[in-house]
């Protein structure tokens, strides 16, 4: 907000993702340093996936794309508290 641009991350049409969520890395000192999860449906499969995207390059490739077995709503919701 601070720079006034934004980045888009683009999943392929017809694809609609929940709301994510910002894992941290241990340690991270910035606010960008770490993962964002999110659930993707996928028409095509008729499933969901969940997404996992490097927060310092939002715009890139997906780390990792793990295939459900079924549809997540995409009201689902989920929270990251880590351990104390």
């Amino acid at each position: 907000m601070l720079r006034g641009s934004r980045q888009v991350h683009r999943f392929p049409d017809g694809a609609a993702a929940g709301e994510p969520v910002l894992v941290p890395r241990r340690g991270a000192r910035d606010e960008d340093d770490g993962y964002l999860l999110s659930y993707v449906h996928d028409p095509d499969r008729g499933a969901s996936d969940l997404v996992i995207l490097s927060a310092q390059d939002f715009t890139g490739h997906p780390l990792a794309r793990v295939h459900l077995p079924g549809r997540v709503p995409l009201g689902f919701h989920g929270s990251w508290v880590p351990d104390a």
